[in-house]
């Protein structure tokens, strides 16, 4: 279990690791009245770049060995 949840760990700060972000405009929390009328805010920009991967494929042969699998008989 601590297993997993290590690799949970890695796994999650190698994601976060991959791709750097700035905030442009930190955005704006909702006015609200009492009345219930309000604006409705404004989400924060964010510029995010990510990281560049190059995915590609490569054809290999596999020498696989022979496997011979004798069965008990049934009694």
């Amino acid at each position: 279990m601590k297993k997993i949840a290590i690799a949970a760990v890695l796994t999650a700060g190698l994601a976060l690791s991959a791709c750097e972000a700035n905030v442009t405009d930190e955005g704006e929390m909702p006015s609200m009245d009492v009345d219930v009328s309000g604006d409705a805010g404004e989400l924060p920009e964010v510029d995010v770049d990510t990281a560049d991967v190059e995915v590609g494929s490569e054809e290999v042969t596999v020498d696989v060995p022979d496997v011979d699998v004798t069965m008990p008989s049934e009694k």
